[in-house]
């Protein structure tokens, strides 16, 4: 067993990573000490901003108004509906971080126990690692090609290597990156929006989307910004217990509403531009721009895919640590990042030929799952909210710990309404087979219905005693 030196001035132990970048994080998914928390809400504005200033959530822009059928103005209201709801979840959720100084999928304990979390941290770990990996490398993929003519694969082999090594490194080297990326990547798509709303038909686009077409292009923008939910303390539990609460919330909130929000709207107005017919959807998104700031552009499409994969390799590692299993000691943190990144990096390879068909489904996918289990997490946070933080400590670590009616509530929020509301290209629910205007209403259901079994049931069991 080895020690930590203490501090020669405090007594208190020194620690071993505390706020050093250029250093391998070595912890997982056990609490933070108080010796290694550092760092201020504040850093959470950038970590949430810079990797949504990126292609992928123009592209959400893109498919309310030419999948989605949509007018510019119903795109707007849909988009900023569900990034709102998104958001407000992401900062409340935040505040856990530094309460029990573990990530968010470990926090999912107390929602669904112990055993019974590993079947939503494994589907969390299968998405951030692998599913957004491919997409967001994808999309910078194509950047990479459009700007240099390199082949799309080796395009995406360069992108995922730096994308592999950031999250590879660890917790202080993200935060730093995110906040050196956040400057450039507003400037350069802030430039774009003027560009693009300059040569924009606000006034046209859509093809009579209607209200189904609004409810998909709110899910999908939802299924975006509550896709980061299940990663909120991630990136939060080495801040200090003392940290203000306020600010805890405000700040990923905020960044996430205000990314998803305005690069997502500037996409939908892009939408109404007329491109190329073969274009890949990185040129046809620049392909109204100046040429230099086109390029600009680019650059900015690889540099925010960065940002955001190197969230998503992290998390999805972290998720996988989160099972609590006994793995062997060297299949650490990092070396999960590893894992994670190769099987998304091959993902990714089989997307490249049809990418937007893919993005498009993903984004509705995501929400299916998310929805529902944000519902049970909610309801879970609510009733625990007198419960001291001591004796919610103890249960996070208990492996004997059980709470077999969330999981239930969970499951059976996403049996009932995938199949019954799901509109995908592949699969159409019977609600939408038989009336089509409801769109796609999966996420919203799943939400309501689990949260309201997992209250239901609470009440249940403490009226029965």
């Amino acid at each position: 067993m080895t020690t930590v030196p203490a501090d020669s001035t405090t007594g208190a132990p020194a620690p071993a990573y505390g706020d050093k970048v250029i250093a391998v994080e070595t912890a997982g998914s056990e609490p933070i000490p108080e010796s290694e928390r550092h760092g201020t809400p504040l850093q959470l504005l950038w970590t949430w901003a810079s990797p949504n200033i990126e292609f992928a959530t123009v592209f959400i822009g893109v498919i309310a108004v030419l999948f989605f059928g949509l007018g510019f103005w119903q795109a707007t209201a849909a988009i900023v509906l569900g990034t709102a709801l998104g958001a407000l979840t992401q900062g409340v959720l935040s505040l856990d971080g530094p309460r029990f100084g573990v990530p968010q999928m470990v926090i999912g304990r107390l929602s669904f126990g112990h055993r019974g979390n590993i079947l939503p941290a494994a589907a969390n770990g299968l998405v951030a690692g692998v599913g957004w990996f491919a997409v967001n490398s994808v999309s910078a993929a194509f950047a990479l090609n459009t700007l240099t003519g390199l082949r799309p694969l080796p395009s995406l082999l360069l992108v995922v290597a730096a994308e592999i090594l950031i999250g590879f490194i660890g917790h202080n080297f993200v935060h730093v990156f995110e906040k050196y990326a956040f400057p450039a990547l507003a400037v350069i798509f802030l430039l774009a929006g003027v560009w693009t709303f300059k040569d924009a038909d606000l006034g046209g686009g859509g093809t009579g989307g209607g209200v189904g077409g609004f409810l998909l292009a709110f899910s999908a923008a939802w299924g975006y910004a509550a896709g980061w939910n299940p990663y909120a303390t991630d990136y939060s539990r080495y801040l200090p217990r003392t940290a203000n609460r306020f600010r805890t919330v405000l700040y990923p909130a905020l960044g996430l509403f205000l990314s998803v929000s305005v690069v997502a709207v500037i996409g939908a107005a892009s939408a109404t531009i007329v491109s190329p017919k073969d274009a890949t959807p990185t040129a046809a998104f620049t392909g109204h721009l100046p040429g230099w700031l086109g390029d600009l552009v680019l650059l900015a499409i690889i540099l925010g895919a960065v940002s955001a994969n190197a969230l998503n390799v992290y998390s999805g590692a972290i998720s996988i640590a989160s099972f609590g299993l006994n793995l062997p000691a060297w299949l650490s943190r990092s070396v999960l990042v590893v894992v994670s990144g190769v099987a998304g990096t091959a993902a990714a390879w089989a997307s490249l030929s049809d990418a937007g068909a893919a993005y498009e489904a993903f984004l509705l996918v995501i929400a299916y799952w998310v929805a529902p289990w944000l519902g049970v997490v909610l309801v879970e946070r609510l009733l625990r909210s007198r419960t001291p933080d001591d004796a919610l400590a103890a249960r996070l670590d208990d492996r004997g710990f059980t709470n077999w009616p969330g999981l239930a509530a969970l499951l059976i929020g996403v049996a009932v309404s995938v199949p019954l509301f799901s509109n995908q290209e592949d699969y159409v629910g019977y609600v939408p087979k038989h009336w089509p205007s409801f769109g796609d209403i999966t996420p919203v259901v799943g939400f309501v219905l689990s949260a309201a079994l997992y209250a239901g049931s609470v009440f249940f069991r403490r009226t029965r005693r």
